[in-house]
């Protein structure tokens, strides 16, 4: 069994309602490109955590039909975190009703793959960001919380191996503190990954990977990856 990550697969059935290319000439039959190398990697005992923006749809009837019909042909259990342009994103029941029991949503919980407790949330923008409100503030702190459930449940529950999935960055600096990262380090996790950057624009900000107190950080969106899945252990 092994694990897989990649976020921001930003698809819209196909042909798409929503082509990625305007963004930059890489993004060209992405979806196809995706699920190429899903095949050829990923078998059907491994798991894929998807960690957020996976569809454009604004209503969950739209998301299925369009993407999640598709994205359950790929082989492996998937598991499901909110991104910002997920819209469609409802009731962990209700997806899960929808979907016909084919994915996990990772949600005020946590998931547990092997001997991995998979943690996680949306996360939000961070302090450091000079665009930062009051509004985020608030929405940063809620974000906080549940990251801090998802955990101590998984503590509670005697998982030792952590992984934590977020669609936003914990950090951008290596020097940078959040209320993510303190978390991270409070629950000993082994592994953060997150999304939300986008190729160029990782480049640009020199996004922080690697080692900090003990936590493995790793940037997992798709174009990043050059839409091929990061596997993970």
């Amino acid at each position: 069994m092994a694990l897989y990550a990649i976020g921001d697969l930003h698809f819209s059935g196909s042909p798409p309602a929503k082509p990625m290319d305007k963004f930059g000439d890489n993004w060209a039959n992405h979806r196809e490109i995706i699920a190429d190398n899903w095949r050829k990697e990923v078998q059907p005992e491994d798991t894929v955590i998807l960690c957020g923006d996976t569809s454009w749809s604004l209503e969950l009837p739209d998301a299925v039909e369009k993407d999640f019909s598709f994205i359950s042909t790929l082989p492996g259990q998937k598991i499901l975190l909110k991104g910002n342009h997920d819209y469609w994103w409802t009731s962990v029941s209700k997806m899960t009703t929808a979907v016909e029991n084919k994915f996990l949503f990772l949600h005020n919980n946590f998931i547990a793959v092997g001997a991995w407790a998979i943690c996680g949330t949306r996360g939000w923008n961070l302090p450091s960001l000079e665009t930062f409100t009051e509004h985020d503030k608030a929405m940063y702190a809620r974000e906080g919380l549940r990251l801090e459930h998802s955990l101590s449940q998984a503590a509670q529950a005697g998982f030792t191996k952590i992984l934590v999935a977020l669609h936003y960055p914990p950090l951008y600096k290596a020097e940078e503190n959040s209320i993510f990262t303190d978390l991270c380090q409070k629950y000993q996790v082994e592994k953060c990954l997150y999304g939300h950057v986008h190729g160029k624009a990782a480049q640009a900000l020199n996004m922080f990977q690697g080692d900090k107190n003990g936590t493995d950080y790793r940037l997992v969106a798709a174009d990043f990856l050059d839409f091929k899945l990061k596997k993970i252990e």
